[in-house]
């Protein structure tokens, strides 16, 4: 019997029938009764704080720990804090990056006691205006630390003086200012954080003491989403009329125009111990100062300020930046805003404040020698014009 013969035929197949096959493989892949098909991800769900309540705080220490800052907003009845992430005065103030041990305590304890949001103020060291090589480099390097800092404990803002202009025009110096926030953000995600431009009294050749300013390198740094902070004894002493009812409205419509209201995630609510115009920055207890009491209310109380869904900003905060000089200062401020609000704030521990006793004398014993060092320093360099 003859063996069958073998037939070759072309039997590959063409090309409609691969794509066919591809497009069988990509919906056995992704039926629609897969238990594992791709879900879209999660909405992002808004902090805690974001809830539509006042938010009051006010600056506290870190000293010895990032955790008593906690503990400190905690005590003194506020849902809200400021704090530095290392000493504004010098340039290496602490390590420029913090322990993962520390920063994860740190924001398990803020989660627990649902502070927020939390405010983190730049070094004032920071000129990111200067025109000076060295002084912007470090400059840019601290403001880059503040950063890293701030990520890492999960703050939600970092609020930036703008700096001093020296000799250079505005246009310059707000294009500097730029620059120089652009580089210190390279190579740094900055997540849910979000810098904030203070505006300034204007002492000197400060810049941001218009709110033109301010909007100006706000608008330079869209790309970054870089807002505002603006300080309402800054404000009075730059010359906006915050203490009236009709000066309050007719800044409010200045800010507006310029920043957008917005664009102002944080309020730091300051009485000014300089009149109206004074173009000096010093802080005044709520209500002791040229701003007064009254004035303060309304700000509180304003329905474009306030953390009204439908009219305000919920979570922006009105955090205070008073002067402690007697211990209970900071407590008796943060009364005296939720007092003025209208609105009955968080429990306070009874007789709590980061100044005791002790440390006041301290603190006065350490000025009283840091003053006769200048003295006495100034009694030598007179005697030397002297024999000379």
């Amino acid at each position: 019997m003859p063996e069958p013969k073998t037939i070759l035929t072309n039997t590959a197949p063409d090309a409609d029938e691969l794509r066919l096959e591809r497009l069988e493989v990509r919906d056995e892949l992704f039926d629609p009764d897969d238990e594992y098909r791709p879900e879209p991800p999660p909405e992002p769900v808004p902090p805690a704080w974001v809830d539509g309540s006042l938010r009051i705080g006010i600056h506290t220490s870190i000293s010895g720990s990032y955790l008593n800052a906690l503990e400190s907003a905690r005590k003194l009845g506020c849902n809200a804090l400021q704090i530095f992430s290392a000493s504004p005065r010098m340039w290496a103030g602490g390590p420029s990056r913090i322990p993962e041990s520390d920063a994860s305590a740190f924001r398990a304890r803020r989660e627990q006691l649902r502070l927020g949001p939390l405010v983190i103020h730049a070094n004032y060291l920071i000129n990111l205006a200067g025109t000076q090589p060295m002084l912007r480099t470090r400059s840019i390097q601290a403001f880059h630390d503040d950063l890293v800092r701030g990520i890492a404990l999960g703050a939600d803002f970092l609020v930036v003086h703008p700096g001093a202009r020296g000799e250079a025009k505005m246009e310059t110096a707000i294009a500097t200012i730029v620059e120089s926030l652009k580089q210190a953000v390279r190579r740094v995600r900055l997540g849910n954080l979000r810098i904030l431009i203070e505006n300034t009294a204007g002492m000197g050749s400060a810049v941001g003491s218009r709110l033109e300013e301010v909007a100006a390198i706000v608008r330079g740094l869209s790309s970054l989403g870089v807002g505002a902070c603006l300080d309402t004894a800054h404000l009075f002493a730059a010359g906006y009329d915050i203490s009236t009812e009709s000066g309050l409205e007719a800044t409010i419509s200045q800010i507006e125009q310029t920043i957008g209201l917005e664009n102002v995630y944080v309020w730091h609510l300051n009485d000014s111990k300089i009149a109206l115009g004074g173009r000096v920055d010093r802080h005044e207890h709520i209500g002791h100062g040229k701003i007064k009491a009254a004035a303060f209310a309304r700000i509180l109380r304003h329905p474009k300020l306030g953390a009204s869904i439908t009219t305000g900003m919920p979570g922006r905060p009105f955090l205070l930046e008073t002067p402690i000089e007697d211990p209970g200062d900071d407590r008796r401020n943060v009364a005296k805003l939720w007092e003025l609000s209208g609105q009955e704030g968080p429990a306070v521990e009874k007789g709590f404040s980061m100044l005791t006793a002790a440390l006041k004398r301290k603190l006065t014993k350490h000025r009283k020698e840091a003053a006769k060092a200048v003295k006495d320093a100034a009694k030598k360099s007179l005697k030397k014009k002297k024999k000379g």
